[in-house]
């Protein structure tokens, strides 16, 4: 038994097939196409659509674009003052993205010079 908005519903559905307004919908007769969401926790779902039909990025994975960007034009840099100025902004960003984690960071983003340090350290008496 259908409830009073139930009715409603069913009935605005009935007056709009009767007027044509479902036929030559974009897709119509094509099989719908289920995304593979079952890494994303249940309770998520929904907000992940949403926000994934949005554009809409979560702010770590940006962060980590514009760190990949920044490291790139870094690459193909040859001024040293530009290169400095743009080094700093790149420390930056890996900072904020430090700082947006909860867990440990040892294994999120490769700090650059972790290993030249490592090396003057131990090779220094």
């Amino acid at each position: 038994m259908l409830t009073g908005f139930e009715k409603i519903i069913e009935e605005r559905i009935r007056t709009a097939q009767m007027k044509g307004k479902f036929d030559n919908l974009p897709g119509a007769g094509k099989p719908i196409l289920y995304e593979n969401d079952g890494h994303i926790p249940e309770e998520l779902r929904l907000a992940h659509k949403i926000l994934k039909n949005a554009d809409c990025l979560p702010p770590e994975i940006e962060l980590k674009k514009e760190i990949v960007k920044t490291e790139d034009l870094l690459a193909g840099m040859t001024d040293t003052a530009e290169k400095y100025q743009v080094m700093k902004k790149l420390n930056f960003l890996i900072m904020k993205l430090n700082a947006m984690r909860s867990s440990s960071v040892a294994f999120e983003l490769p700090q650059k010079y972790l290993g030249k340090v490592t090396d003057r350290i131990t090779t220094k008496k």
